[in-house]
């Protein structure tokens, strides 16, 4: 994996070697994540920061899609960007065929892209409701 740049947010610890640098690689692999989906015009991306709540990833991304083409673009978007960012390769895929949903897993990074129609069936952001979210450069002016 290339070399990923240190957060220098002030409520976020990082250390050399430490598992600080860890939890900054995984947060930038979400916010990579967050880039590939933004090229392809995801909507209402959120980043949920699952670390204090289990352990088989750092955080969920969810996002949505106008159609099922557009879910296919924003997976298949989200899994080049990545590589090329950052040199990860997504670990599995799940849900493309049928274009309602896909989940993308990153190890560190779980990504769901829902057609925006089932989004709302599924509700996942509410499993997480207590989990602290991520600032996502989608939510900056401009982005539309």
């Amino acid at each position: 994996m290339s070399e990923v740049t240190k957060n220098t947010d002030p409520g976020t610890t990082s250390t050399e070697g430490g598992s600080g640098e860890l939890q900054d690689s995984s947060r930038q692999l979400a916010l990579s994540v967050v880039e590939g989906a933004m090229d392809k015009k995801a909507l209402s991306i959120e980043i949920i920061d699952v670390r204090e709540k289990v352990d088989y990833t750092d955080y969920v991304v969810v996002m949505s899609g106008r159609s099922d083409r557009q879910v296919g673009a924003i997976a298949k978007g989200v899994q080049q960007h990545v590589k090329q960012a950052l040199g990860v390769h997504c670990l599995g895929v799940e849900g493309l065929p049928q274009g309602q949903w896909a989940l993308l897993d990153f190890g560190d990074v779980v990504v769901h892209i829902f057609h925006e129609d089932t989004r709302g069936y599924y509700d996942i952001e509410s499993l997480w409701m207590d989990a602290a979210r991520l600032p996502s450069p989608a939510d900056e002016p401009g982005y539309s």
